[in-house]
């Protein structure tokens, strides 16, 4: 998170490309609000959400399972791949519950999303903490060099004291910037990319912009794919006024593929399909 502003956030909602991208997906965000099943039966497409963004992030995890087997499946134990499958279940069902406490205490949040992902597969002394110096990160997915315990420590630091004050940054930009930090960071021994796209998830509904989380931005990380995701995160840890611009835009798009899945399912129902 590079950029010495005295509103940080805010200052990165002005790069080139950033408002537009962030317009599009206020626009993409209204029209399925304004779906006429969402009258009625908002609490199914919210349902259905969860599911699909689940799946999503367990995708970019490794556990790539068809939508119909994560439906279908009762036991999340076993093999590692339903084991992440599981976790990524239990921290969206968990992401609604935790907004109040998000707002006044950050860290505390992701303590207990790390917990709850972790689900008891990790040893009890790491778990629901930041890794300390030395300790091993389990992180396949993303190589970028890691940083240090004592620089993880003042970073979130840092990224609660922004979150804390709140600002003028949209919510797109705040939410990219919470992804794109976790990820950077890795604070914790395991599921930290879970973790992340949770995260992500609470900001854009605490912001406002999806209050009843319907717009599950994990769908568009996996759909975009694992590669396309780890070359936007690039951009991120570049910490260029581009490379954040390219990380916020990807994270846009993603929500506005979120957008188009739930405007599926409302399509569904509608039929009475679903």
């Amino acid at each position: 998170m590079s950029t010495t502003a005295s509103d940080p956030l805010a200052a990165l909602g002005s790069l080139p490309g950033v408002p537009d991208a962030v317009d599009s997906v206020r626009k993409a965000v209204d029209r399925v609000y304004g779906h006429r099943v969402m009258r009625r039966r908002s609490n199914e497409v919210t349902a259905e959400a969860a599911l699909r963004g689940s799946r999503g992030s367990a995708a970019l995890a490794g556990a790539d399972w068809s939508l119909e087997e994560v439906r279908r499946r009762t036991d999340f134990s076993g093999e590692d791949e339903a084991r992440t499958v599981g976790a990524a279940l239990r921290l969206t069902a968990e992401a609604g519950q935790l907004l109040s406490v998000w707002r006044q205490s950050p860290l505390r949040v992701l303590a207990r999303l790390h917990l709850v992902a972790a689900g008891g597969a990790t040893p009890d002394d790491a778990v629901g903490r930041p890794r300390l110096a030395g300790e091993a990160v389990d992180e396949p997915l993303i190589e970028a060099p890691l940083p240090s315990a004592g620089e993880v420590a003042g970073r979130l630091e840092g990224l609660s004291r922004l979150i804390i004050a709140g600002g003028s940054a949209p919510a797109l930009v705040t939410a990219a910037v919470v992804h794109g930090e976790l990820l950077a960071l890795r604070p914790f021994g395991s599921h930290n990319g879970l973790v992340a796209r949770t995260a992500e998830r609470i900001v854009l509904i605490g912001s406002g912009l999806d209050p009843k989380s319907i717009c599950p931005a994990e769908v568009g990380h996996a759909e975009q794919g694992r590669a396309a995701y780890v070359a936007a995160f690039e951009g991120y840890t570049a910490g260029t006024p581009e490379g954040m611009a390219t990380w916020i835009a990807h994270c846009g798009r993603s929500i506005e593929l979120g957008v188009r899945e739930s405007t599926a399912v409302c399509e569904a129902l509608q039929r009475g399909a679903a």
